[in-house]
């Protein structure tokens, strides 16, 4: 196990121990993923699997959670225990809904507990869609079916993880919240039946629109380090310590082909100073590290760009003559009137400050279509570097989850003259390709080739984007009246709360960048 001290308000330069005297060799001293600084600690998964879009995450969810033996843990920023899980299985919807799924769990399991956390105010926006409260909820659940709220936050911050373990052997971590209005395949079929808001009794809900998501899962020791993470949030919340589950056994679903095997993932948190604890800060750190880093490409994509310390970043990048493309995937607007008034009209200011700086035309924004054209959500938090980084969770590009936010990040990297990292880099630009694929209507050779015979990726991507059915569609922010424009200026809704780490880890990573020429990615 590797596992580094945790960051403080102001913690050291972002480098390996070792290289602050000189003795690590060249290849080690250009890793991304540092314990301790951009990350908490880096452990061994023997199976990684990554679901995009959330019908085949719910679906392998289901399974998991009736074929567990000892504890399910629910850490979230939303719940909802109406949304059907397996739509597409066929089977009675009433069965298939997520309550009536936790409740035959520990009725033919009597040693199963299950525990479900969810954010305090997270509860609130439940409410709106019809669901009664939480603690409701836990009085009329069996004893070994546990809801509880957690109200340990600052003032204006949120439990933002979405986190599910089973029996401490099985992970899943990303970005879908286990709720109502995720649930979609990637095809993103305009008028999906199955794609409804959850409704009372036999009622059906009302359609929802397309949603665009990534999770992940995992076994190994990585699953219980994301296991001790979700034990550590459970007592937070509830003031009830759980027990590590001794027992090991092969808990990976048999239908699920995993991404990679045997490979090292790193989990990146963010955590606030709130109540005696300090602040913690690896995502953020990271962030800096991978844009500092960047040779040939960066790809994103986010619910939100808004982070000025982030969007001034790569608009450093953006002026280097040598510099990455940089591609962000956002959603049309943010999800609700008040995120549109906060990230919307952030979104704006830092727009216009990365294109300002982007004079060799290396940056694009992009929001996904379906067929007819309408406008599919992003809700996923993904961000691939080069052929080196794989990096998925729930932090978006804003602030708050810089600082504010508890959040959950997971990373891969493929490291230069490491066993197996070309196969790695390899799988890695596979996955930024098949993301690609899925918004660009197209298949992942086709991004491949585009991208390798334009030697570059807005390039490739240009040369495939259509006029009509699915695609990419350019953003352009919409002119921001003085209301806005000075909301957007103040950040009072979206304040930093991190120090300014950027230059630092700039200089470091600008002597250690590998040749551009090396991989077309």
């Amino acid at each position: 196990m590797t596992r580094g001290d945790e960051a403080t308000t102001e913690p050291d330069l972002v480098l390996p121990r070792s290289d602050r005297h000189g003795g690590l060799p060249p290849e080690r001293s250009a890793r991304l993923l540092i314990p301790g600084e951009t990350c908490w600690r880096v452990e061994r998964a023997t199976r990684f699997a990554i679901f995009v879009d959330a019908a085949g995450y719910f679906a392998t969810l289901k399974r998991a959670v009736l074929g567990a033996e000892r504890r399910v843990l629910f850490i979230g920023w939303d719940f909802d225990p109406r949304i059907r899980l397996d739509p597409l299985d066929g089977g009675r919807p009433r069965e298939d809904r997520l309550g009536a799924v936790l409740e035959r769990a520990v009725k033919v399991n009597p040693r199963l507990e299950i525990g479900v956390l969810q954010w305090d105010l997270g509860m609130v926006r439940a409410l709106g869609r019809g669901l009664k409260p939480i603690v409701l909820l836990d009085r009329r659940t069996p004893d070994r079916l546990t809801f509880a709220v957690d109200t340990h936050h600052p003032v204006g911050g949120a439990h933002h993880q979405k986190i599910v373990v089973i029996d401490d052997c099985l992970a899943f971590a990303g970005g879908i919240d286990v709720t109502a209005d995720r649930w979609d395949t990637s095809d993103h079929v305009d008028g999906h039946p199955h794609r409804r808001r959850p409704a009372a009794g036999r009622g059906k809900g009302r359609l929802t629109g397309p949603w665009h998501d990534v999770t992940s899962m995992m076994t190994g020791p990585a699953a219980g380090a994301v296991a001790e993470l979700a034990r550590e949030r459970w007592e937070s919340g509830t003031g009830e310590r759980l027990e590590p589950i001794p027992e090991e056994r092969d808990c990976w679903p048999s239908d699920v082909e995993p991404l990679l095997t045997d490979v090292d993932v790193a989990i990146s948190r963010t955590r606030p100073e709130h109540g005696g604890t300090s602040l913690v800060h690896e995502v953020e750190l990271l962030w800096l590290a991978t844009i500092a880093a960047a040779r040939r490409s960066l790809y994103i994509e986010s619910q939100y760009f808004a982070s000025r310390r982030i969007a001034e970043a790569i608009a450093e990048r953006l002026r280097e003559p040598d510099g990455p493309d940089v591609v962000v995937i956002n959603p049309w607007t943010a999800d609700g009137w008040l995120s549109e008034k906060a990230m919307g009209t952030a979104r704006a200011r830092v727009l216009q400050l990365v294109r300002e700086a982007d004079v060799h035309d290396r940056f694009r924004l992009y929001t996904p279509v379906t067929e007819q054209r309408r406008h599919i959500y992003v809700h996923a938090k993904v961000t691939v570097v080069d052929d080196r980084l794989l990096r998925l969770g729930s932090s978006n590009v804003n602030n708050r989850s810089m600082g504010l936010d508890t959040e959950c990040d997971l990373a891969v990297e493929a490291v230069e003259g490491q066993p197996d990292a070309d196969r790695l880099a390899a799988t890695i630009v596979g996955f930024r390709d098949r993301l690609l694929a899925e918004h660009l209507g197209c298949t992942p050779s086709d991004v491949a080739a585009a991208v390798a015979a334009t030697g570059s990726l807005v390039e490739g991507i240009e040369r495939l984007r259509r006029p009509t059915g699915r695609s990419l569609v350019p953003f352009e922010p919409p002119d921001l009246g003085p209301v806005d424009s000075a909301l957007a200026e103040s950040e009072l809704m979206d304040p930093e709360k991190t120090p300014n780490r950027w230059r630092r880890v700039e200089r470091f990573f600008a002597r250690r960048r590998r040749p551009r020429h090396r991989v077309r990615a």
